[in-house]
């Protein structure tokens, strides 16, 4: 049977193409819905978005859901001068015909975690103000949720700062209580992920794909490489960070990691949002997630252009 599957983003280009990775295999996953929050663009745009980017996927019974517009405690943040004011530029795509389900994501996670008849993974690819929201409301749920694999994090240095990564850091305490949770953690982390660059060579072979999807995923990871190397990050290609976290449902066998404890620092002005990663256990205390390192780079391409082969 296909794995109930739960999607928390904030589109933004990457959550866009995982997005279609994960609508492209219904026969993997029971999409049961996506949840928008506040991230790389404000909240209006990242439900936009989301979709926008089911239409383009056909999927017009998946519901999208708006949830919170800010961190639980820090100001919001966001990343258009790498995503684009409207978070998925770069894919000349048609206004969406479907609204958001009304309701509120928490409320809807909740709802629907508490009246699943099998445990639910839950995939996140922004900052996880909504999980955490839906575990201090009701911590019940956590025993009905299968395992959570996020993008975010860092086993050595940042993408916002010196020490964190972005969607960590954007709202530290919503992660740190998702890691205290005791839920069964994965984290893909900037170790992962600035492996698998969109190369110039990689975005064509997407293009020449043909499909609509496709042209529009080349369209939106040309334009987000060209602001990673506007922004002098990174150059021979943007690191395509969220769609690892569906390749990993999809091919595990792509990725290689091991149990680690993570903390994340709620406190240090100088390190706020660094993910603490014990690779060697060395306080005693038990890991809390698996925590991934390495990743075939050329297979995860290659199964991003089977996704878009596969919609229309």
């Amino acid at each position: 049977m296909p794995t109930p599957l739960i999607i928390d983003c904030d589109p933004g280009q990457d959550d866009a193409i995982a997005l279609l990775l994960a609508m492209a295999n219904p026969d993997v996953f029971d999409l049961l819905g996506i949840t928008t929050v506040a991230g790389n663009v404000p909240l209006s745009r990242t439900s936009y978005n989301a979709r926008v980017i089911r239409e383009l996927a056909g999927r017009p019974e998946v519901p999208v859901l708006a949830g919170c517009p800010r961190p639980m405690l820090m100001p919001p943040r966001s990343a258009e001068h790498i995503h684009g004011e409207g978070g998925i530029d770069g894919a000349d795509l048609p206004e969406p015909r479907l609204p958001l389900t009304p309701g509120h994501a928490v409320v809807w996670l909740i709802e629907t975690l508490r009246l699943a008849d099998q445990p639910v993974t839950v995939a996140t690819l922004g900052p996880m103000t909504n999980i955490a929201m839906a575990y201090v409301m009701a911590p019940d749920i956590v025993r009905k949720i299968d395992r959570v694999v996020l993008m975010g994090g860092s086993i050595g240095k940042g993408n916002i700062t010196a020490s964190a990564e972005f969607n960590i850091y954007v709202d530290p305490h919503a992660a740190a209580a998702v890691f205290a949770s005791g839920v069964a953690l994965t984290m893909i982390g900037l170790d992962v992920t600035h492996q698998a660059r969109a190369t110039p060579e990689r975005i064509e072979r997407i293009r020449s794909v043909g499909t609509n999807a496709a042209r529009a995923a080349a369209g939106m990871l040309g334009f987000f490489s060209a602001r990673y190397a506007e922004a002098g990050h990174v150059a021979g290609g943007a690191p395509l960070h969220d769609p690892c976290v569906i390749a990993y449902l999809l091919r595990p066998d792509l990725f290689v990691g091991r149990p680690m404890r993570v903390d994340v620092e709620v406190s240090s002005p100088l390190t706020l949002g660094r993910t603490v990663c014990d690779a060697e256990r060395r306080d005693g205390r038990p890991p809390n997630a698996t925590v991934l390192e390495k990743i075939d780079s050329d297979g995860y391409f290659r199964l991003i252009e089977e996704g878009v082969r596969r919609i229309s």
